[in-house]
């Protein structure tokens, strides 16, 4: 912790932190703003609501403000956006500044789905970007110092903790008190843990709304025997955020609601056995003395760090998607009339109910809202379609296929199971993917060998086909009429005009065969064997065959 803060001073003094644009302004956004601002670093402040940016126009004179995303995604000068809107706008707003450059901060939870939180982790990674997700207590002091002491085996190992976090106040309606407070203990837990769960349950109560969870408890069973349970209330008498941890040795309690020297005490309370009888030893608890830090503002600064630096966040999109499986399986249990759910089985994406128990389409696949599936298309179980995709009447698409941005299938296209379709990548009629086909990005099929604008040719269509495991890498071309062989390997670029043997590598425009290839991938030796996965091939009318 100490490392990173000094880290960010000296950043400063050289001039070299990165601007910061702030989305949302409203209960914990202006929170946001103030840290930012007095780290010098806040550029923009961008909300809908022009009375809020009114205020903060006359507190924070020197920084501008906007009302358009867009203002915030085209500023060269600001590196890191940090959204504090609600959680239903995380997905689109994040996804919007990745693709635009920016590395991002996400108030908790990340995202409302799984898919939308792999889809931000993808884009993050290949864009070389931080994804970082506001889950506060993993950057308070006292949590810092209660995971070391953990990790170092000072309390032995740990078998059971608790958290209580219990307030009256701030009711919210956008969402249920599961997701509103539980995100935090869920990401303390994880962090002490140092697993994921294999069950949880979720019972909880709906007092002031019947939709909406005013009150609920999450019990969560973890590989190593390690048992833990989250409270959570807007309708309890007093205020208390406690998380208790009991191991072997020692216990410990972090209280937030305690002054700074009592906030971490440690319990070296053990079990004696006399005559076979289990007789508890209290002790008196012992003061660890941590630093008096806003937790806030070491979070900001390890964003910037980790901006600057390179660094993997804390709290990054994996860490945020871990806890995500867990709210969404609380949500499960809680619709299920608090059945325990089993983390280790896989759930369809049509099981899961949104925070406010509006329940989702109900499809054992999932497809990106911006996308279109038109009437009368088959698609199989497990397969996913990403942003502004069109599926076409007449189309079939087999399970646990994976479709990417802005691909257009059909009508009337065969797409076999587990097939790969990067961004960019129309199928036409009269084209059909076998199982495991791999289109790069960008890659074209055509359909008629000599199509012009002011003569239909649909009756010409010549059909193609692609046969099992074949890859067709980015931007090549493969003209209609033909068949490329299984496990065939098009290489970036190459312009297929020809039938393709089974196993072939082809190159160049037009494209030639250049040797053969594995079913891994690997190029295959001169005595067609393969130095990866050592299988052995011969020739054979098709091509080679194992």
């Amino acid at each position: 912790m100490k490392g990173y803060i000094n880290n960010m001073m000296d950043e400063k003094e050289h001039g070299n932190l990165p601007g910061i644009a702030v989305i949302g302004t409203g209960y914990w956004g202006k929170n946001l703003v103030r840290n930012y601002a007095e780290l010098g670093v806040l550029k923009l402040i961008c909300d809908k609501n022009e009375s809020l940016l009114g205020q903060l126009q006359q507190q924070y004179p020197h920084i501008e403000i906007c009302l358009a995303l867009n203002d915030v995604l085209t500023r060269s000068d600001i590196s890191g956006v940090v959204i504090a809107t609600p959680a239903e706008t995380h997905f689109d707003l994040a996804r919007e500044a990745l693709l635009s450059g920016k590395h991002i901060y996400v108030e908790k939870p990340l995202v409302l789905q799984e898919n939308q939180a792999e889809e931000l982790i993808s884009l993050a990674r290949d864009r070389d970007l931080t994804l970082m997700v506001g889950h506060l207590l993993q950057y308070h002091p006292a949590f810092v110092r209660l995971r070391e002491l953990a990790a170092s085996g000072e309390l032995g190992r740990i078998n059971y903790i608790y958290s209580h976090r219990l307030n009256l106040g701030k009711i919210r309606r956008e969402e249920n008190i599961l997701w509103s407070f539980a995100p935090h203990d869920i990401s303390m837990i994880l962090a002490l843990a140092g697993d994921e769960p294999e069950t949880v349950l979720a019972t909880g109560g709906n007092y002031l709304h019947r939709k909406i969870a005013d009150v609920t408890t999450t019990h969560m069973e973890f590989p190593s025997g390690l048992k833990a349970h989250i409270f959570v209330s807007w309708l309890h008498p007093y205020k208390e955020q406690k998380l208790v941890v009991v191991g072997e040795r020692k216990m410990a309690v972090f209280d937030d609601t305690r002054p700074w020297s009592e906030k971490l005490l440690i319990y070296p309370h053990e079990i004696k056995w006399q005559n076979y009888i289990p007789v508890p030893s209290t002790a008196t608890p012992e003061r660890i003395d941590i630093t008096e830090m806003e937790p806030l503002k070491l979070e900001c600064k390890h964003f910037l760090h980790c901006i600057t630096n390179g660094s993997t966040p804390v709290t990054d999109g994996e860490e945020g998607l871990r806890v995500l499986r867990i709210l969404n399986a609380s949500q499960r249990s809680l619709n299920e009339c608090s059945k325990m759910i089993d983390l280790k089985s896989p759930v369809s994406l049509d099981k899961v109910k949104s925070p406010d128990h509006t329940p989702e389409i109900a499809h054992p696949y999932y497809v990106h809202p911006t996308s279109v599936i038109d009437d009368h298309v088959s698609i199989g179980e497990g397969t996913k379609i990403w942003c502004f995709s069109h599926i076409l009447s007449g189309s079939f698409i087999g399970k646990q296929c994976n479709i990417g941005q802005n691909v257009v299938i059909g009508p009337d296209a065969v797409i076999g199971n587990a097939c790969k379709i990067q961004n960019n990548v129309s199928i036409y009629p009269g084209v059909t993917l076998e199982d495991q086909v791999f289109c790069g990005p960008s890659m074209v099929f055509t359909n008629v060998f000599n199509p012009r604008a002011h003569i239909r040719r649909m009756s010409e269509v010549r059909p193609t086909r692609v046969k099992r495991g074949a890859t067709l890498g980015a931007n090549c071309t493969i003209v209609c009429g033909h068949t490329i062989g299984q496990f065939a390997f098009i290489g970036a670029g190459a312009v297929v005009t020809s039938d393709v043997p089974d196993y072939a590598l082809m190159i160049g425009n037009p494209a030639r065969q250049t040797g053969w290839i594995c079913e891994c991938g690997e190029k295959l030796s001169g005595d067609l064997r393969c130095s990866v996965c050592e299988k052995h091939y011969t020739l054979s009318d098709t091509g080679l065959k194992i």
